[in-house]
């Protein structure tokens, strides 16, 4: 497991810089970076990386740690 896997809960934390991509960006696979302010997935892992909404409101699977 890589620390930057957006797929594992534990690489995550409040605060840290991810790159992100938002629901309807999905198939396009645009990215959006910023910082993490709330971690919506409760599980340990997701396939599609974990949910969360950043400090300007924007919500997306993590794709990429980069703090």
């Amino acid at each position: 497991m890589d620390k930057s896997d957006g797929s594992y809960l534990v690489n995550i934390k409040v605060g840290f810089e991810v790159e992100v991509v938002q629901k309807p960006h999905q198939r396009s696979g645009e990215i959006t970076t910023g910082t993490v302010k709330r971690i919506l997935t409760k599980n340990a892992k997701h396939s599609h990386g974990i949910k969360v909404m950043l400090h300007n409101g924007i919500v997306g699977r993590v794709k990429n740690v980069l703090v």
